[in-house]
């Protein structure tokens, strides 16, 4: 029994090793059919993962406007505080509160009872002078033949001529006094001085107003067109103009570098462009500002007087600038960076100098080359530094819908006056 097992165990080790060359054999086979489909796939021999892909902009020199983004507040164009001229007891509202009013709307009537009277005894009176005068007159023309026969005295003609100029003087005075009691007639009923959007009422029917002093009954505020008051710091308004007289930045050119865009408050940017109207002269003392005003149109009543809005506004243009945006640019103590593709596909860091922030993008004036591929996205598939990658064109659809940049937070949080200056 003993040799019987040895026997057969020594029988069956022949099979274990036909079948271990039979795994060996399998395993070569399978690495060698894998290598010939990573080939056929296009992936880098010995079967490694193909350079990931990364979206890349390519760098192009322009002429950039350079626009300044401002604090401002918005006013109207025209204000008028409409007043009760007549003293007496408010009759009626003629107007519906909120609503648009044309220059010469009745607004308000006033009790217009005591005037008429007025305007009465002041004719009444015109009438007598009127009678006086054509007595006057009557006589005077009676005494010239009589004085030019001596039949009269000459001093009794030139005592009725005078009667008469002074007659004629009365006439003139009562004329006067209708005119004032009718004007003063027409102030009962309070008109709109000009057009625009008016307020609340200020006072109510049956309220005593105007006595001693001219009653303000409401505001009206003219908010087409709207005017923008904001303020830039001195030291940007003499950098600018450093820049401009030696040669480094470029007026510019055409009815755009007057116009202005407003920001709302939820960050849109309004419609309709508006244009800057002056600057002011004079440097405020406490701040360092100096005042600039715009206009801007407001045909839908959008705007609002009193309203903070941002503004930004075009002084200068840049030659051979360079945008990029906001989410390539890496921001740190140390420095801006980018990464930059090279002519074998490997990204390496480069050093760049940027002047100020232009909507989403950054103006940047050093470090960077015409022609040159700056990586924009795909920032997280680089597992490997230096690792050669595949560049393809970036569109800012395709950047939204894969996620932002590790250095979108930093450019986003940073203020454009922490850019570094050329």
């Amino acid at each position: 029994m003993i040799a019987f097992r040895s026997g057969a165990r020594r029988a069956r080790r022949p099979g274990l090793a036909s079948t271990s060359l039979a795994l060996l054999a399998a395993t070569v086979l399978l690495a060698a059919c894998g290598k010939k489909e990573g080939a056929a796939a296009g992936g880098p021999p010995g079967g490694g993962m193909p350079p990931p892909e990364v979206s890349v902009v390519t760098v192009q020199a322009q002429t950039v406007g350079l626009t300044t983004e401002l604090p401002g507040r918005l006013e109207a164009s025209r204000v008028a505080q409409v007043r009760a001229r007549a003293a007496g007891i408010l009759r009626e509202r003629l107007f519906r509160e909120g609503s648009d009013v044309r220059a010469g709307q009745p607004l308000f009537a006033i009790d217009a009872a005591p005037y008429q009277a007025a305007v009465d005894s002041a004719l009444a009176t015109q009438a007598k002078a009127e009678a006086a005068l054509a007595q006057a007159t009557a006589q005077a023309e009676r005494f010239k033949p009589l004085v030019e026969a001596n039949a009269i005295s000459k001093q009794d003609y030139v005592n009725a001529v005078a009667q008469q100029r002074s007659a004629a003087a009365d006439v003139a005075a009562a004329k006067a006094a209708v005119q004032t009691q009718r004007i003063n007639l027409g102030y009962t009923q309070v008109s709109a001085p000009i057009g625009g959007r008016i307020g609340r009422a200020l006072v109510t029917e049956g309220a005593l107003v105007g006595q001693g002093e001219a009653t303000q009954l409401a505001v009206i505020q003219q908010i087409n067109p709207m005017y923008v008051n904001f303020t830039q710091s001195t030291n940007e308004v003499l950098r600018l103009r450093k820049a401009l007289a030696a040669g480094k930045l470029q007026r510019g050119s055409g009815d755009d570098a007057a116009r202005v865009r407003v920001v709302l408050d939820d960050g849109s940017v309004y419609p309709q462009a508006g244009r800057l109207l002056f600057s002011d002269l004079t440097v405020d003392a406490t701040s360092g500002q100096v005042t600039l005003r715009a206009e801007v149109p407001n045909p839908d009543g959008l705007l609002l007087p009193g309203m903070y809005v941002r503004v930004r506004l075009q002084q200068a243009e840049q030659p051979g600038g360079i945008l990029l945006p906001q989410q390539a640019v890496t921001r740190s103590t140390t420095g801006d960076t980018v990464l930059v593709v090279g002519p074998d596909n490997k990204p390496a860091p480069r050093p760049i100098r940027i002047a100020q922030a232009q909507g989403t993008q950054w103006l940047v004036t050093d470090g960077l080359k015409p022609g040159e591929q700056v990586i924009v996205a795909g920032f997280q598939k680089m597992f490997v530094p230096g690792a050669p990658v595949k560049p393809v064109p970036w569109t800012p659809a395709a950047s939204a819908a894969s996620g932002t940049a590790p250095g979108t937070a930093a450019a986003a949080s940073a203020p454009a006056s922490a850019a570094s200056r050329p």
